[in-house]
């Protein structure tokens, strides 16, 4: 249960993520020459200013997440985000982490969509052929716990860049391995609010 404090909190951190000065401006890092350069891979870039380093910054206008890795620098990843009306922005932090796992739609998700979501109320398996992918970064708050966000891997890249999920963002199965390994546990987790 969301309290007025904790509304006032999130509030107060969304504010200022929005001005944050370093990520007003990045650069990448030059690539190999020869080298074809791929627009999803994960890509080292210097920040305008320096920020805390093993924090999840996601815009999602962007389209873009940054794990900071301290000083100025980040790795910058390409992201599907959650679709207008089911995006969440706020302050969080990674309570669980997860190789392959199993997935099962919310009773919001089957109630909205049941022709859909009705079929997997008991669960699907980790593997391949799951929604949350590869690897998958569970987002809880303090007083609430598992908010039910994600950041997690997919097998359908085409989806990277857009705003369809049901709230989580999404990497591709390769790129949130890399994004899962360098991220550590109770890693502070800030998603902006978008412009819509």
């Amino acid at each position: 249960m969301l309290t007025r404090r904790h509304f006032i909190a999130t509030g107060a951190a969304i504010s200022a993520l929005a001005s944050h000065p370093a990520f007003a401006q990045e650069v990448a890092e030059p690539v190999s020459a020869g080298v074809p350069a791929d627009p999803l891979a994960p890509t080292l870039v210097t920040l305008a200013g320096p920020v805390a380093a093993n924090e999840i910054h996601m815009d999602p206008n962007i389209f873009r997440l940054y794990l900071t890795l301290g000083g100025d620098q980040a790795m910058r990843y390409a992201v599907g985000v959650g679709r207008p009306g089911l995006y969440e922005p706020g302050s969080f932090f990674v309570g669980a982490k997860k190789e392959w796992p199993s997935w099962t739609p919310t009773p919001d998700m089957i109630e909205r969509d049941p022709d859909q979501y009705e079929q997997y109320k008991d669960g699907v398996p980790g593997g391949p052929n799951n929604p949350l992918g590869a690897r998958a970064l569970y987002l809880f708050q303090p007083g609430r716990g598992d908010t039910f966000l994600r950041i997690h891997g997919t097998n359908a890249p085409r989806t990277i860049g857009t705003a369809v999920s049901n709230g989580c963002a999404r990497l591709t199965n390769d790129f949130v391995k890399d994004l899962y390994a360098r991220t550590p546990m109770r890693a502070k987790v800030f998603l902006y609010p978008r412009d819509v």
